[in-house]
């Protein structure tokens, strides 16, 4: 076109007027003849994010599951001042994403439905190095708003299970019309005759308490309670890989504080919403918790040892000395284990922390008895017996002092 114009007699002010180039380009190409310019590569510029390639692509060689936002959060802290696109980029290139599959999303209205399930982690705490254990993650998750609690347990059983929901329902400040469950073995015990799910019994009655109902899924379709499930994948990247631990407690307490820091104000990628806003609009769709907190105990029997103590939940708990019964109740309240004999209260003691073993009460051992005092249910003891040498010395001794005296 510059050509062109400039055969037809315009002049170069003329011909950058019309093409709206500068005059100097315009004298340039003249200048270059007819022919297609040819451009080159430009040379790269540094970015921010060059700067944490190498500690970026060490740790996703040492994690590979390390989230992207949890990588930003790390180079940040290290200086990063860019942004989080630019990592997830960075990330793309040595970490490729595998084949998705599309999944059908069901929405529930708010306070409609929460989701509950256990999760398998192996960790090693700083106070038994070498030794990994595995832990089980309880998570609770609210349908609507996706707002998320859990506890780590040492155990999957009952006793973990009823006071998880106790902590959820505490936590949330109240509780979701109903909970949906997979086929976990402590609450879904069995199937009935129609082939529906038959729940536990105990797990029943704390959930009527207040004001839920229990619901299952579909057999080996996890899917259906997708909701609990892809957050344990978020917990795991986000949250436990690459940490340190020192004890259970340690665990539970920095899990808490990174749900109340990160997950639960963070923006979900499925409803676009931060997570605590759309909490505080579910709110009062929840079912208020009740005026009297729940108190059924869970009750299993149990025998005493030859050391007057009883086994219940991993932990030993002492039983007075004149307990007589080789079998007795034991009830497990809110924050209490509770020792029945023959429908008496004999002991009670407080729930242990997750590292105690052992609970003994100093009043359920007898002292022995001190000098003078009297024997438990018996007569008071009469003189010591000496010894004949005793009394052979005493005589000799008078005996001397006779003759000394005038």
């Amino acid at each position: 076109m510059i050509h062109d114009l400039k055969r037809q007699g315009l002049a170069i002010s003329e011909i950058a007027r019309r093409t709206g180039l500068d005059r100097k380009t315009v004298r340039r190409r003249l200048a270059e003849g007819p022919g297609v310019p040819a451009y080159g590569p430009r040379q790269a510029r540094p970015r921010l994010i060059d700067g944490y390639a190498d500690y970026l692509r060490a740790r996703v060689e040492t994690h590979p599951g390390l989230s992207g936002r949890r990588l930003h959060r790390e180079i940040a802290e290290l200086g990063y001042t860019g942004g989080y696109t630019a990592v997830t980029d960075h990330l793309r290139s040595v970490r490729p994403r595998g084949e998705r599959r599309f999944e059908l999303r069901f929405e529930t209205p708010p306070g409609r439905q929460s989701q509950a399930d256990f999760a398998h982690f192996r960790t090693e705490f700083s106070d038994d190095p070498g030794k990994p254990r595995a832990v089980w993650l309880f998570s609770m998750v609210l349908g609507h708003s996706r707002r998320l609690w859990g506890r780590f347990c040492r155990r999957q059983d009952l006793r973990a299970v009823l006071r998880c929901h106790l902590g959820a329902f505490e936590a949330f400040g109240g509780a979701t019309d109903e909970v949906l469950y997979d086929r976990m073995k402590t609450a879904v015990t069995g199937t009935g005759p129609d082939g529906g799910p038959v729940f536990n019994a105990a797990l029943v009655d704390l959930l009527r308490h207040h004001g839920a109902v229990p619901r299952a899924c579909r057999p080996y379709r996890p899917e259906t309670k997708g909701k609990v499930e892809r957050p344990f994948s978020y917990i795991r990247q986000d949250f436990h890989l690459g940490r340190s631990f020192r004890d259970l407690d340690d665990l539970n307490a920095q899990f808490a504080d990174w749900l109340d820091t990160v997950a639960n104000v963070r923006v979900h990628g499925t409803t676009g919403r931060a997570v605590d806003e759309a909490f505080a609009d579910e709110l009062p769709s929840l079912r208020p918790l009740p005026r009297v907190p729940y108190a059924t105990p869970l009750s299993v029997e149990r025998r005493v040892t030859r050391d007057g103590m009883v086994s219940f939940g991993g932990h030993l708990y002492s039983v007075p000395d004149g307990t007589r019964s080789r079998t007795v109740e034991v009830h497990e309240h809110a924050a209490q284990v509770r020792i029945i004999e023959g429908g008496e209260l004999v002991a009670a003691h407080p729930l242990p922390a997750d590292g105690s073993r052992r609970s003994l009460d100093p009043a359920h051992r007898r002292r022995p008895p001190r000098a003078g005092e009297p024997l438990p249910d018996g007569p008071e003891p009469g003189p010591a017996a000496r010894p004949l040498d005793f009394y052979d010395a005493v005589g000799q001794r008078l005996a001397c002092a006779g003759r000394a005296s005038p």
